[in-house]
């Protein structure tokens, strides 16, 4: 099954520039479901990690602040054409979703 999540990764002199756009819904649960006026159930990604090598170098903590189908954007020292970058993420009902791509 492919991932939801879309990653491009640059290296340029020892730095590589990650960017990435997942596909979730991101709800924050204060919003209604406008025909019946129930509210609509907190689901949002808590926590992204991104791993080279197997090497955390990115980490982030977000709530239901954070806007649907989001786009990260990080640069980390370290990284070569070839390498592989993966990115998971984990929301809070326990659902994760992990998308690699390689380093050009």
């Amino acid at each position: 099954m492919p991932s939801n999540i879309k990653i491009r990764a640059k290296s340029n002199n020892g730095v590589t520039t990650v960017k990435s756009l997942m596909s979730h819904v991101m709800e924050t649960g204060l919003r209604k479901d406008k025909e019946t006026g129930d509210p609509i159930p907190a689901h949002f990604i808590q926590e992204v990690t991104a791993k080279w090598k197997d090497q955390v170098v990115m980490t982030a903590l977000w709530s239901g602040g954070v806007s649907k189908n989001p786009y990260l954007s990080f640069k980390f020292n370290g990284g070569e054409p070839g390498d592989a970058i993966e990115i998971t993420w984990v929301d809070n009902e326990g659902k994760t979703e992990t998308g690699t791509a390689e380093i050009s």
